[in-house]
């Protein structure tokens, strides 16, 4: 009988190896639960495809507005004969395709202007004015000059809107009409309901100072038209 010299010492290797490979197996599956728990959890904190883009503006598809949430309605370009003025996105808590519905959508609503490039801020609030005075009815256009005259005061007292700036309008019931600049309310809220009718018909109105953003606002495809008046 032939005897196998170190016979023990071979087998307590194989069963050391046999455990320190286990152990490493056990570590590593351990290790790939922890990264794919990670990864998930990466992935459930990350926001959703969030932003529609316009004019290289890109517009949240949803804006907070006090205790509601809005859906972008609709975003587009303002265009002076081929020149980008600025982009606008209109916000409400539900769908509208007509200039009708946007003003009498239910609760809050928020449209936020983009400027794309520099204009004499003075002047702009003269030709919303102006756009106000053309699509409103004479009644409601009367009532609204008290909020024309806040809003009059808002951008002469600045020199100008760079490109990059913003400001929004939002209409929040039992409140008023609200303007921000560059995120920060100005002045105090205009409570005429004329007032914010007629300040959207300057985009939604009859004779809007563009037609193919009025189009997008409400959230249907338009080419620019070249259709544009002035810089409001």
């Amino acid at each position: 009988m032939t005897t196998i010299v170190g016979d023990d010492s071979v087998i307590n290797r194989c069963l050391i190896a046999a455990a320190a490979f286990a152990s490493f197996g056990l570590a590593s599956s351990a290790a790939l639960a922890q990264t794919a728990a990670q990864s998930t959890a990466q992935n459930l904190a990350a926001p959703a495809a969030a932003a529609t883009e316009v004019g290289g503006v890109k517009f949240e598809n949803s804006v907070q507005v006090g205790a509601t949430r809005l859906q972008l309605n609709g975003a587009g370009v303002r265009y002076k004969a081929i020149f980008k003025v600025y982009a606008a996105g209109l916000y409400l808590t539900a769908k509208a395709t007509t200039p009708e519905a946007v003003l009498t959508a239910p609760g809050p609503r928020h449209m936020k202007i983009v400027m794309l490039r520099e204009i004499d801020a003075n002047e702009l609030g003269k030709l919303f004015t102006k756009g106000m005075e053309e699509n409103a009815p004479r009644e409601e256009f009367s009532k609204s000059i008290v909020g024309i005259m806040q809003m009059s005061d808002i951008f002469s007292s600045r020199k100008s809107l760079k490109a990059g700036d913003w400001f929004a309008v939002e209409w929040i019931p039992g409140t008023g009409t609200v303007i921000l600049v560059n995120g920060v309310p100005t002045g105090n809220p205009i409570k005429e309901p004329e007032f914010y009718s007629a300040l959207m018909k300057i985009w939604l109105g009859k004779s809007p100072a563009d037609s193919s953003l009025k189009e997008a606002l409400l959230g249907k495809n338009a080419a620019p038209s070249g259709n544009a008046r002035g810089y409001n």
